[in-house]
């Protein structure tokens, strides 16, 4: 480090120096942080790569990548990914068919009516489930009964008659 600055020459070199130096570790903190990336990384590259290597992981992790989306999402992005309840009835519908009604058939009339299924649920979305429970809901229900009110003269009326009618009569004895 020099100690003094001259001239405008020496400050030019001066600048110069520190902006070199800066760069330097500018870089060398770059690289210091990528290397502590890589390793904390490390970790979640291990287990990615084991559940990898699991049959049917993939198809829930899928399943569980819906929720954790943010509502920012474009409609392209929404529309090439099914939402979580064609998911859902996606993997549930074949069990609930082969526990039920499929029981004691063979593998060939499960399979038909298996894919069948598939093309049904991918009609199903969040939205029309919603508007189903809503409309269900609505049907349930118990409709609300209307009081019936007596009916009052408007403000204007009344101010229009001579005396007012309060319920008590102008004779009474209650001063």
């Amino acid at each position: 480090m020099k100690s003094k600055i001259n001239n405008i020459g020496d400050l030019r070199l001066e600048i110069a120096r520190l902006t070199q130096l800066k760069k330097e570790q500018e870089g060398y903190l770059v690289d210091q942080y990528q290397l502590l990336k890589h390793k904390v990384e490390a970790p979640v590259r291990f287990m990615n790569s084991l559940a990898s290597s699991i049959p049917g992981v993939d198809l829930v992790k899928g399943i569980f990548s819906a929720f954790g989306k943010s509502g920012g999402e474009s409609n392209l992005e929404a529309s090439n990914q099914s939402n979580w309840t064609a998911r859902i009835l996606q993997l549930g519908l074949p069990l609930v068919l082969n526990r039920t009604f499929l029981k004691n058939s063979g593998w060939l009339k499960k399979a038909i009516v298996l894919l069948a299924s598939e093309g049904a649920v991918s009609q199903v979305t969040q939205g029309k489930v919603s508007s189903l429970v809503s409309k269900l809901a609505k049907f349930v229900r118990p409709k609300k009964s209307k009081k019936k009110h007596k009916e009052v003269a408007p403000l204007e009326e009344l101010e229009n008659q001579d005396t007012v009618n309060f319920g008590i009569p102008p004779d009474s004895e209650t001063y």
